[in-house]
């Protein structure tokens, strides 16, 4: 069953990449552009060499973009249908769609949403490439710390349902959750390296396209892998006739 969830999960992520793929081509890329002019442009008024161009910028849009979200998307839902074989039945007494749906909603905030609170994505142009090491570390730091803060917010949360009731126990410990985070992003260093003239509206719109890619991703796998997901669990259970 864990194999056949497996293939389900990745065959989710591959639908979720297409819808991303999309999204990010048709309004990530012009911001992206825009980035790489104004960095272009500093450099001339630096009197900066120009940097040789390796790969051409419509194979980056183009088959680069779909070869990196494809590849991540796949990735992606093979670990989700993992998440989701290890929790269903387990820990969670929801449906297969609504097993599905309540990890894609927990991966999304404590993945996505946490983390770049505290570290937003940056387009080009946006970042010393001095600090890339220290801000890729701090990046991946603060995803981990939020993982691991949301698997202790789950389980302080069903060890308090036992005496507060489900409702209740939930709330304490997305209360626990919310204050754990706000501590950890408190502490941890911020990183402001925009340029002066940056254009505060593309950097908006960049990072709340990427926020939006996240979403997209997110929310198609949520949804397609507990409609693939549920024939097979049903068949299993015997609620649904099996053929062969």
């Amino acid at each position: 069953m864990v194999g056949k969830l497996l293939l389900r999960g990745m065959l989710a992520g591959l639908i979720a990449g297409i819808v991303v793929f999309a999204f990010a081509h048709i309004f990530g890329e012009p911001l992206v552009d825009a980035a790489i002019a104004f960095e272009e442009a500093s450099a001339q008024a630096t009197g900066e060499t120009a940097e040789p161009e390796i790969v051409s910028r419509a194979t980056q849009a183009g088959l680069g973009l779909f070869t990196g979200v494809m590849a991540y998307s796949i990735a992606v839902g093979g670990l989700f249908s993992l998440a989701f074989a290890f929790v269903h039945g387990r820990f969670s007494s929801l449906s297969p769609r609504g097993t599905s749906a309540v990890i894609a909603i927990a991966a999304f905030v404590a993945v996505v949403l946490v983390p770049g609170i505290k570290y937003p994505a940056n387009p080009p142009a946006v970042g010393n490439p001095d600090t890339i090491g220290v801000r890729t570390e701090l990046f991946f730091l603060m995803i981990v710390v939020s993982l691991a803060s949301l698997v202790a917010a789950i389980a302080l949360s069903r060890r308090f349902s036992k005496r507060f009731g489900l409702w209740n126990g939930a709330i304490i410990a997305g209360i626990a959750y919310l204050v754990f985070i706000g501590f950890v992003l408190y502490l941890l260093p911020p990183i402001n390296e925009v340029p002066e003239n940056f254009s505060a509206m593309v950097l908006w719109r960049f990072r709340s396209t990427t926020l939006g890619m996240h979403a997209i991703l997110w929310t198609t796998l949520g949804l397609v892998f507990g409609v693939l997901a549920e024939r097979p669990l049903a068949a299993k259970s015997g609620l649904l006739p099996t053929f062969r």
